[in-house]
């Protein structure tokens, strides 16, 4: 492992805004926080946005710049990668991020029933042989509904057509209402914060001349 990663490893432990499965024995202790993200870390009751697989933390740093009156985490397993994220929401002053490390598997461990409003997957792995390992795919949903507000909306940016075309399949499929779907999100007037807000993958996909795709609904 490199001197870099490990200092980075390192400075994560002071972080203040970043929450590790390694400093919890969340299958016979529990997540001392569930439940209470709003009244112990936020201080206000306002809803509560997931960034799912949110590497660097763009997203979820983007999203709480323009949406203060809500709260965001962004949710990963690297910890190298949310070293950049929590350092800048810090440096920033934002209230409203926190950052989890953890495996998606295990996301239910740490939030309860009806505390989270909505999920935000940006530039997920396709997984083309492993359709239940997809994090839009009704396996990971169930997982989600656990702790998901009835009607919760879900979003997926993506530079994947398998994934793209699989969740347009799956929607009706599962009964989830569509609510909007753009195919090109650079082809055409979409909100802003689809084109403005870009994760180090997007640059990378766009540079290389890839269709960026957005789909939202609710589950």
């Amino acid at each position: 492992m490199s001197k870099n990663k490990l200092a980075r490893f390192a400075e994560n432990e002071t972080f203040t805004n970043l929450f590790q499965h390694t400093s919890y024995n969340i299958r016979e202790d529990g997540f001392p926080m569930k439940g209470k993200w709003g009244s112990e870390y936020f201080h206000n009751d306002h809803p509560i946005v997931l960034e799912l697989g949110c590497g660097k933390g763009e997203y979820t740093i983007g999203l709480a710049q323009r949406y203060p009156e809500m709260n965001f985490i962004g949710v990963d397993r690297k910890g190298a990668r949310l070293w950049r994220g929590c350092k800048t929401a810090l440096e920033m002053q934002l209230p409203n991020v926190a950052f989890l490390r953890t495996a998606i598997d295990d996301i239910f461990y740490y939030f309860a029933e009806n505390e989270v409003s909505e999920i935000w997957i940006t530039f997920p792995d396709p997984q083309p042989t492993k359709e239940r390992k997809r994090l839009m795919s009704p396996n990971f949903v169930a997982k989600y509904r656990r702790f998901l507000k009835s009607g919760a909306s879900m979003h997926l940016k993506t530079d994947s057509r398998l994934l793209y075309d699989y969740i347009k399949e799956i929607i009706p499929q599962q009964n989830w209402r569509l609510i909007e779907d753009v195919e090109d999100v650079y082809a055409t007037g979409v909100q802003s914060v689809l084109t403005e807000i870009q994760t180090f993958y997007e640059k990378h996909w766009l540079a290389g001349g890839s269709t960026i795709s957005y789909v939202h609904w609710q589950v």
